[in-house]
C-alpha cells in the first residue's frame, strides 16, 4: 500500500486547498504502464470516498489536459522566449554557494531538473527570476505564482479545470518534495471560485498576502524549516 494526497480547491479565503491523504495499493516499478496503474489505483480509492472526478496533472495523465498542464510541458512567457515552468523554477533557484543558473533557462524540463549544481551548490536562499526576488516563505509561493502566471492565459484550460473534484500528481511525494503541479491547479480554481485571480496575480506583494494564510494550513508548514525543494 501507498499513500498519496489529492487537492481539492475549497475558496476559502484563509484555506485554499485542502489536501487529502488517499491510502490505494501500489505498483512497483518504473515503466510508464506502472505509474498508469498507480494513477488509476489512487483515483479508484479518492472515488469511494466520494472525490470524483480526479485529475491527473502529470506526463503520467490519461487526460491529454492533465499532460499539457505538467510543468514539464507547460510554458511561461519571458524576455528569452516561452521556457517550461520546470526551467524557469529551476533556473531561478538562488543556493549560499551559487545561483541563479539562468542558463537552465533554455534546457529541456528534464535536463533542468538534473543539472548538478542544484545538488552542489548549498542550502536554498531564495530565487531570482528576471531580476525579481522571492523568499522561501510561504513556501510554495514562488512556483504557484509561475504556474499560475503561466496558466492563466489559458482561459479554456481554466474552464475545464472547473468540472473536476479535486487533483493529483503520481509523482509528488509529500515526504521528499513541497510544490506539487496538482496541488496549484486546485489553487487556481480556488481564487477563481472566490473571483480573486487577477488580484492575486497583480504583483508581487498582492499574490504572497492572497495565499500566505493558505501556505500556513498546508501540511509542508507544520515547521517553517525549509526543506531542499524538488
Amino acid at each position: 500500500m501507498a499513500s498519496r494526497p489529492v487537492f481539492v480547491a475549497l475558496g476559502d479565503p484563509q484555506h485554499l486547498v485542502q489536501e487529502i491523504s488517499i491510502d490505494f495499493p501500489w505498483s512497483p516499478g518504473f515503466a510508464p504502464v506502472q505509474k498508469k496503474k498507480n494513477v488509476s489505483a489512487l483515483h479508484e480509492a479518492a472515488r469511494k470516498k466520494g472525490l470524483y472526478p480526479i485529475l491527473e496533472v502529470s506526463t503520467k495523465s490519461e487526460a491529454k489536459l492533465g499532460q499539457r498542464l505538467s510543468a514539464f510541458n507547460l510554458k511561461i512567457e519571458t524576455e528569452v522566449g516561452a521556457i517550461s515552468i520546470e526551467s524557469a523554477f529551476q533556473g531561478s533557484k538562488v543556493f549560499k554557494n551559487g545561483g541563479p543558473y539562468t542558463d537552465i533557462y533554455k534546457m529541456d524540463s528534464r535536463s533542468a531538473k538534473r543539472d548538478e549544481r542544484l545538488k552542489n551548490s548549498g542550502p536554498l536562499t531564495g530565487f531570482d527570476y528576471f531580476g525579481q526576488k522571492w523568499p522561501l516563505i510561504p513556501k510554495t509561493a514562488f512556483y504557484d505564482w509561475l504556474y499560475l502566471t503561466a496558466l492563466e492565459p489559458h482561459q479554456e484550460f481554466l474552464k475545464r479545470l472547473y468540472s473536476y473534484a479535486a487533483f493529483s500528481d503520481i509523482e509528488f511525494n509529500p515526504d521528499k518534495s513541497i510544490n506539487c503541479q496538482a496541488r496549484t491547479c486546485a489553487l487556481m480554481v480556488s481564487l477563481i471560485k472566490l473571483g480573486s485571480l487577477n488580484l492575486a496575480l497583480r504583483s508581487q506583494s498582492d499574490f504572497i498576502a492572497m495565499v500566505a494564510s493558505d501556505s500556513f494550513n498546508q501540511a509542508h508548514s507544520a515547521d517553517l524549516l525549509q526543506r531542499q525543494l524538488l
